[in-house]
């Protein structure tokens, strides 16, 4: 029985990409390094250190420089959020995390940004959550599970429990083999191995989620 539901942050909730995508290409700029927004793309769900090397593109720098370079992008990203509020939280998310709520289900956030609560803050949307998972919550980062599992640990849930809403591979991945049922948001071929896809929260309710087979 579904009992709890784990919510990656961008891109499913709200769309942060334009912000992170400033930031590092302000960072790659003064790195001179080239950064495109197709290459920004490879960077959804992953950590802060991964995402620096590969800006980087096998480039390496002594750990100080990297330690430097992550705060750099954080500074910068930091300056962009300050844009964010609630008219900024995706078509449909608000509706299906308050429908979870009404259902007596347990909701926690599950996502690699250190700045997860500042930007739920921001949206005005942080008391909807039981539990948040963030880039302090664990060492390892997606594609491992260990996000997730934490998540799940807080919830007081099992994996089978409960159900990952993510848009990235990497998160799909990571909640595949911690043992949770997948819905992903995207194209197919970034989040078709997930159980279930919709290309976005627009539209969808609770209802279409819960009556699939998959999770009875």
């Amino acid at each position: 029985m579904i009992r709890g539901f784990i919510f990656d942050l961008d891109g499913v909730i709200t769309d942060t990409a334009e912000y992170h995508y400033r930031a590092w290409k302000r960072l790659a700029d003064e790195l001179g390094v080239t950064f495109s927004r197709k290459e920004n793309e490879a960077l959804r769900g992953i950590s802060r250190r991964e995402s620096l090397l590969l800006l980087l593109k096998g480039r390496t720098l002594p750990e100080a420089e990297m330690l430097a370079c992550m705060e750099r992008k954080n500074y910068y990203y930091l300056e962009y959020i300050r844009e964010i509020n609630s008219d900024n939280l995706l078509p449909g998310s608000l509706d299906l995390l308050n429908e979870i709520r009404s259902a007596g289900l347990k909701c926690a956030i599950g996502s690699a940004s250190k700045n997860s609560c500042e930007v739920l803050e921001r949206l005005g949307i942080l008391e909807l959550f039981d539990a948040i998972a963030d880039g302090y919550s664990v060492e390892r980062q997606k594609p491992e599970p260990d996000l997730f599992l934490f998540a799940a640990f807080e919830l007081k849930l099992q994996p089978s429990e409960c159900i990952v809403v993510e848009d990235a591979a990497a998160g799909i991945d990571a909640a595949l083999r911690g043992g949770f049922h997948t819905v992903g948001i995207g194209p197919i071929e970034r989040v078709g191995a997930a159980e279930k896809v919709f290309s976005s929260l627009d539209g969808v309710n609770l209802k279409m989620i819960m009556d699939h087979k998959w999770w009875l």
